[in-house]
């Protein structure tokens, strides 16, 4: 085991600047666009998109699959992935024995719980699909960080490998995409608009 390096706790640190999305721009043009909101305060349209949310990731945590998120924008599931490639460090317990010592995962078997969003599944493919974006909220992560050592063989196995449009196809797909063209080819009448 290699000796551990004491922390510097008055060293600079990099923070991060945290942007919100419930803004008074937000809630300005939500009052705008929906007639419902028009009489509710700030802290109400805050409360009703925080328990939808809620609903949401707590369902994500109990069905294998994930959900859908309305308005088809796209698919959130948490997956089971084989264990990092690097050192995954236990800062805690390095700085308890002064040697560097890396969490272990012995409740999962050494894997991890990844919370993956894709906009592959969705019904309808869109242009710039690849610029959504996906950050869970901190009682998200904490849920899936509890939940997941009791329950880690339900999720979905993730191949590091594999691209995300793999989980989304099948044979049946395939099958049927197959069937829908030939069945188009032989009705095809070029003459015909």
């Amino acid at each position: 085991m290699k000796d551990a390096k004491k922390l510097d706790l008055h060293a600079p640190r990099f923070r991060r600047i945290a942007e919100g999305t419930l803004n008074r721009e937000f809630i300005s043009i939500i009052r705008e666009s929906i007639p419902a909101a028009k009489n509710l305060t700030a802290a109400e349209i805050k409360e009703i998109i925080s328990t939808f949310n809620g609903v949401m990731w707590q369902m994500v945590v109990d069905k294998r699959d994930g959900v859908e998120i309305p308005e088809q924008i796209g698919h959130l599931f948490i997956g089971t992935c084989p264990p990092k490639k690097h050192k995954n460090v236990d800062y805690k317990t390095t700085l308890e024995y002064m040697k560097v010592i890396q969490h272990r995962n012995w409740e999962s078997d050494q894997h991890l719980a990844k919370i993956f969003f894709t906009t592959y599944g969705t019904k309808y493919r869109f242009k710039n699909n690849e610029l959504y974006g996906f950050v869970p909220t901190r009682d998200f992560k904490r849920t899936v960080g509890k939940t997941y050592p009791e329950r880690w063989k339900q999720y979905v196995q993730v191949d590091p490998n594999m691209k995300m449009a793999g989980l989304y196809r099948s044979l049946q797909y395939h099958m049927d995409r197959q069937e829908s063209a030939k069945a188009q080819v032989d009705t095809y009448n070029e003459f015909e608009l």
